[in-house]
Formats: C-alpha cells, structure tokens, sequence
C-alpha cells in the first residue's frame, strides 16, 4: 500500500467525521448494551440501546477504533435515532456489500456511508467500518429475541 494510498483513504471528511462523532455519551438505563471487537485490529465499539415501539429511542456508543470506524460510527449516530432493527439490518447488508462487493452505499438516511467508499480496497479495514452497525443490530435483534420469549 502507497502511502499516496493511505492520504486519499484518509480524506478530509472522514477526518472530520471521525472528529466530532454524536452519542457517544451512553445510556444511565439501556435496555441493552452490546460491545463488539475487531480481532485483526483490535477496534471495540460498545453501544447502548434504548427501544420503544420497535424503534431506536435513545443510543450512545463508545467507539475506540480507527479514523475509518470512527466515522463509520458518526455515520451512524448520525442517523440511528427512529430505526427499527430491519432499517438497521439493511444498512449493515448494504454497507457491507459497497465495501466487499462493490455495491453501492446504503441508501438514505445512511447514505453518508458513501465517504467510506474509498476503503473498499483495505480490506484489513472493513472490520472496523462495521463495527457500529454490527453492535447495533446485534442490540436490537437480542432485544427483539427477549420480547419475543418474554
């Protein structure tokens, strides 16, 4: 990998993103908490999720990964309040597609995912990128399973 490489992946905005990501103070009384870990490099994001009516009430995260799943998390936090788990689901399908099967980025509201789409070629990267849809899904689909026993 060029270190030319690693500038263009490193864009302005995804520095910005990265800088500045929302909710990331967590929850007093989650309904659920999830922290998910990227073994290649070692990235941890831990969500904390509240759910009323199916949808996403209140949400804050921890995110210690790099530039890339930083922003990847202001992606999301930026958009995650009012989604139920299948927008949620789908969001992650789609985000993993763009960077494994160059598919497009997911469509709106996380069509901010499409900053990430220089990152398809680093591989070594994707895991971080996914962190945060990953934990968030995992949060709803253990609430879901929960209600669906209760």
């Amino acid at each position: 990998m060029a270190d030319t490489d690693l500038i263009k992946l490193y864009s302005g905005r995804i520095l910005e993103l990265a800088a500045d990501i929302p909710l990331t103070e967590r929850l007093d009384a989650p309904d659920v908490t999830v922290k998910k870990r990227s073994p290649l490099c070692g990235s941890t994001v831990t969500v904390d999720v509240n759910v009323e009516n199916g949808k996403i009430s209140a949400f804050g995260q921890d995110v210690k990964a790099c530039a890339l799943g930083q922003a990847s998390a202001a992606v999301l936090a930026a958009n995650v309040i009012g989604r139920s788990r299948e927008e949620i689901s789908e969001a992650r399908d789609a985000l993993e597609g763009m960077l494994k099967h160059d598919g497009p980025a997911p469509n709106a509201p996380f069509d901010g995912y499409d900053v990430l789409l220089p990152a398809r070629d680093f591989r070594n990267r994707h895991a971080s990128i996914m962190l945060a849809l990953e934990a968030t899904l995992e949060a709803m689909q253990s609430l879901e399973s929960k209600s669906n026993t209760a």
